[in-house]
């Protein structure tokens, strides 16, 4: 599946337009392959930062796998203008990463 910010794709032709699809995932943040910062690690920065890191790719590619499924049950082969929103939950450690795009048919 091609997936791009782009409204375009360079090389091929959309056919058709199938609709809006979102891929949503949240998580703690400070929590990397199921182990979360101890109260130490927290105010280690580079720790901190790397395991904040590490956690907001896992849930970021949890929503695009999310927006993918969503693509595919509409047939789509790809999905152009692809918007990525990252929002922490107010009072708390979690992350929530939203992926809107357009599904559409594209010849091959």
């Amino acid at each position: 599946m091609i997936l791009t910010t782009t409204q375009n794709i360079e090389g091929h032709n959309i056919v058709d337009y199938l609709g809006i699809v979102s891929g949503i995932a949240y998580n703690n943040s400070y929590n990397h392959k199921g182990k979360k910062l101890s109260f130490k690690e927290m105010f280690n920065v580079s720790k901190y930062y790397q395991v904040y890191a590490e956690g907001l790719e896992i849930i970021k590619e949890e929503a695009f796998q999310k927006l993918k499924e969503n693509a595919q049950q509409l047939k789509a082969n790809a999905v152009v203008g692809i918007k990525v929103d990252i929002e922490p939950l107010s009072n708390s450690s979690h992350m929530v990463v939203s992926i809107t795009g357009t599904a559409v048919k594209v010849a091959i």
